[in-house]
């Protein structure tokens, strides 16, 4: 269940803190999709600090993909049999 808090973290840039206004939108980290930005400037200027959340969030992502079992296409138990 997601505070209020954390409804308000997630509608402002994680660099610079600016809200989310009707003239601001705010973009999400293309790899981890965790945080969001106003603008290229601040995404670049955050990459440091943000780095070792994002490499990790994207590995977890990458894992969900991997093992995620598939949907079972066949008739039988065995898909070999």
């Amino acid at each position: 269940m997601m505070s209020a808090v954390d409804d308000e973290a997630d509608m402002c840039c994680a660099a610079c803190g600016i809200k989310q206004l009707d003239n601001i939108k705010l973009k999400n980290c293309t790899a981890c999709h965790l945080v969001k930005y106003c603008s290229v400037a601040c995404q670049k200027n955050h990459r440091k600090q943000h780095k070792k959340e994002c490499k990790k969030r994207m590995a977890e992502l990458r894992d969900e993909l991997l093992f995620k079992q598939p949907e079972s296409s066949h008739l039988g138990d065995c898909p070999i049999c």
